[in-house]
This record gives structure tokens, C-alpha cells and sequence, in this order.
């Protein structure tokens, strides 16, 4: 078997991360059905949330944790998928495991420039008003904005359960910066076209900071896994077939 054959038959796995008061269960319905290993990280303040939330964790914190998790997961090669906050993370994470990520799939995922932060890749006037908010409220958000940001395309019965189960991040998720720059790797940006929480424009910054080879869309609100399981699905299943392409060029040339 030749170098290419043996590359176009491997299996490559898809580490996903989710958004701001979610938990890898959100990413269930199209995990289950993709036909690749899939681990489905969590955040490091899941482990306190049934007491006091995590507000003295660091960026680094929540990276540090996530890596561990992978790290410990027996797949070699994976493509990461981040949404929302999961935007920041996975490109410090992407940074610290680079020999094993062969793709990043950003969906209505945060992409700040080298050196800036969650907050500083909001439009103004957000990130004046953000530090402020997150001071005064911290950082999860009333019901009736979280249903009308995050739940906008979902029934009512999930919509609930999202807003109950609402797990407050650290603060200084939103307010480190992040020095890692876009992996070297194949890169797609899926922009959600009915996002109430990020506009195209801001997602269209958001993939032009990736430098993403591509950029795919899907007519959801901001929480895709759960409004549109299986578009993402496909767009998940077309993307690991342009890797493996990918990695095959590379090795013939």
C-alpha cells in the first residue's frame, strides 16, 4: 500500500467544542451519526457547577483542562470543531497540540486577531460595554436574552432547558487574550445567517482573522448543532474528505 492509499484509508477523529454555558452534550445529535471518533470536550467549571462557578480560572485553565482531555484520547489525528466562545479556545489548543490537528472548522465560532481577546473581536460599542457588564452581572446572561440571542430558532421546551441549565463561564474567558495565530491547516468558517448573537458581518471578520480557505453557510441561529443536526453534519463529513485531499497533496509533493 502506497504512502497516499494508506493516508486516503485513514481515519481521522473530530474534537469538538462548545460555546459559552453549554456542555459537550450539545454536540450529540451530530456526533452519533458522523461514522468517526468523535470527543466531545468540556470546560473545567462543569466540575464546580453545582457549587461556586469557576471565576478564578484563566484561558490557560480551561485550555490546560481540555488538552488533558485529549491528550488522553487514543485518536492521532483529529479536526477540531469550535463554536461560539469554543472559537478562542480552539486556537490555543490547536497551538499546543499542533502535530495532531489536520483541520479547523469554526461554526459562528469567536476568532480573534493574534494577541486580542473574546472581547476585543466584538464590534464596538460591545467591547466597551462587555468588561463592564461582565463585572456588574457576570457572565451569564437573563433568561430573556438567552432565549432571544442563543434560542432563536429552537422550540420552546429546549429553549427552557438551555436557559435553566445555563453554566457561567470565568470571566477572564472573555477578557485573556490569545497569542496562538491560525493553525496551519485546512480551515472552514461556517457562518449561521440567522444569528442573533453574531451578525454576518462580525462572522465574516471572524473568518477573515482564520484566514479560512473556505467559508460555508447555513441558514440557523447560533446554536446549529441543535437547530440543524444534519447540515452540519454534511458540512462536517464534506470537510474531513478535503483533508484527507489535502494530506495526500502534501505527501505527493
Amino acid at each position: 500500500m502506497t504512502k497516499q492509499q494508506k493516508m486516503m484509508q485513514e481515519e481521522l477523529g473530530f474534537v469538538f467544542l462548545h460555546g459559552a454555558g453549554m456542555n459537550g452534550g450539545v454536540w450529540d445529535i451530530v456526533a452519533e451519526g458522523l461514522g468517526y471518533p468523535c470527543l466531545k470536550v468540556d470546560y473545567p467549571s462543569r466540575e464546580e457547577a453545582a457549587g461556586m462557578p469557576g471565576h478564578h480560572l484563566t484561558l490557560e485553565d480551561y485550555v490546560t483542562h481540555m488538552a488533558e482531555q485529549v491528550r488522553r484520547w487514543d485518536t492521532d489525528k483529529f479536526v477540531l470543531v469550535a463554536h461560539s466562545l469554543g472559537g478562542v479556545l480552539a486556537m490555543e489548543l490547536a497551538a499546543r497540540l499542533a502535530e495532531r490537528v489536520a483541520g479547523f472548522v469554526a461554526i459562528g465560532a469567536a476568532i480573534p486577531k493574534s494577541g486580542g481577546s473574546f472581547i476585543s473581536a466584538l464590534p464596538f460599542p460591545q467591547r466597551i460595554i462587555m468588561p463592564v457588564l461582565l463585572k456588574m452581572a457576570g457572565t451569564k446572561p437573563p433568561e430573556s436574552v438567552i432565549r432571544k440571542g442563543l434560542c432563536s430558532d429552537l422550540p420552546e421546551e429546549q429553549a427552557s432547558r438551555i436557559a435553566a441549565e445555563f453554566i457561567p463561564e470565568s470571566r477572564r474567558v472573555y477578557t485573556d487574550r490569545v497569542h496562538a495565530s491560525a493553525p496551519q491547516v485546512p480551515k472552514l468558517y461556517v457562518k449561521l445567517t440567522q444569528d442573533k448573537e453574531f451578525g454576518e458581518s462580525l462572522q465574516e471578520r471572524m473568518a477573515a482573522n482564520l484566514s479560512a480557505d473556505r467559508v460555508e453557510s447555513l441558514s440557523t441561529g447560533h446554536l446549529p448543532m441543535l437547530s440543524d443536526p444534519l447540515g452540519v453534519r454534511r458540512i462536517l463529513e464534506g470537510f474531513v474528505g478535503q483533508v484527507k485531499t489535502s494530506h495526500v497533496s502534501a505527501i505527493s509533493s
